[in-house]
């Protein structure tokens, strides 16, 4: 489909032509692990087994490069396998990965632990401190900057642009982790970044019902390596996997634009309760990064954070007390969700410099009610 045309065109067309045979509007899922070949080496459009590929999974990966303007996009079982397969494309024992100090903490589990254990060092730095980049950057063999914006879960704003640039003269390739915001709301590439990574379990699929991850690069050699290695190591995303976030992507615009007003009213409506220290939202005025939210960004997302008063024990009796935002993992579903990082998202890092504040509670803003949301939160509350 052209390029001209608007986000939630593509998002609904593009990779989506109509089934050839029957006219069906939807194309089928090809529930298949094998391709009957026309004769040895025959194979019908390049397919021949499951794990080398799928029709269902080409066409969500279509879909990906389309709405991230990239050249290349790979689907994977999820989104911490998409960050491992590129990892192992681009470094070798003794290279060095320049990270956030609010990353995941699965991303730093991976990275400082995994890999880690065959020779991959890392530094973790503030990454609206543009001089600390630059010089954790001057590492002999760095050769990647991560980057996460918005963060989880302080939902701290990095300027990609000015970081490209960082990464680029020392070398290193950046990758920019855009799940928080997707690419309703945010577009890494045209920023300057070489790689954005998507958990697409989050806000693509939008349902909390499929695993997913997915990677969209323009670099030709680059994604040879991960071709490869998606073919070769074989943590692909299954058809129906890849049909359910496909799914999902037809109405990532519309979904995204109501995370983001529920959010935004729910973070003002936070702002001043006796209960709460801090809010951590970028559409709020307040915060560091809200002006250079809205210049990169189309929305500021649905997720946010707050700091209890009252400390742990107020921010794990808050947590386990709403009902219309339920207890889980994960986020970006249709419904809301609350969840306390220290014990649970970020777990891996408690007790370390990167460890998650134990009075902060994350909330994934569904597409609820706004006035339901903020009652249950109201009832929920310490007083």
């Amino acid at each position: 489909m052209a390029d001209s045309q608007g986000f939630s065109t593509r998002a609904i067309h593009d990779g989506q032509e109509f089934d050839p045979t029957t006219g069906a509007i939807i194309p089928p899922i090809y529930q298949t692990s094998t391709f009957v070949q026309d004769g040895i080496g025959g194979l019908r459009g390049g397919y021949e087994y499951g794990r080398s590929g799928n029709p269902t999974r080409t066409s969500l990966q279509t879909l990906l490069a389309s709405l991230e303007g990239g050249a290349h996009a790979y689907s994977f079982s999820s989104g911490l396998a998409a960050e491992d397969v590129l990892l192992r494309a681009v470094l070798t024992p003794g290279d060095h990965v320049v990270l956030g100090t609010d990353v995941y903490g699965g991303t730093h589990r991976l990275i400082n632990r995994v890999h880690g254990a065959w020779g991959i060092r890392n530094s973790t730095v503030d990454l609206g401190d543009l001089a600390a980049v630059e010089a954790a950057l001057a590492t002999d063999s760095t050769r990647i900057l991560w980057i996460e914006t918005p963060s989880n879960p302080l939902m701290q704003i990095t300027d990609i642009a000015a970081l490209a640039a960082l990464g680029h003269a020392a070398g290193a390739l950046v990758v920019v982790d855009n799940t928080f915001a997707s690419p309703a709301l945010q577009q890494p590439l045209a920023l300057g970044a070489d790689v954005v990574v998507h958990s697409t379990t989050k806000y693509l699929g939008g349902h909390s019902d499929v695993i997913g991850g997915a990677l969209v690069l323009n670099d030709d050699e680059l994604a040879e390596k991960v071709g490869f290695l998606q073919f070769a190591a074989g943590a692909v995303s299954a058809p129906m996997d890849a049909w359910l976030t496909v799914r999902g992507i037809k109405t990532l615009a519309v979904r995204m634009q109501r995370h983001s007003d529920n959010a935004q009213a729910i973070a003002e409506w936070l702002v001043g309760h006796p209960a709460v220290e801090t809010v951590y939202y970028p559409g709020l005025p307040t915060h560091p990064g809200h002006e250079l939210a809205a210049r990169q960004m189309s929305g500021f997302g649905g997720m946010l954070s707050v700091a209890l008063v009252g400390g742990a024990a107020a921010a794990r009796r808050f947590a386990e007390s709403t009902t219309v935002f339920q207890l889980a993992e994960s986020l970006g579903g249709v419904e809301s969700l609350i969840g306390y990082p220290s014990e649970m998202t970020h777990a891996s890092v408690r007790g370390t410099a990167l460890e998650v504040p134990d009075n902060i509670v994350r909330l994934s803003v569904g597409i609820e009610d706004v006035a339901d949301l903020i009652a249950d939160l109201e009832r929920a509350l310490p007083r």
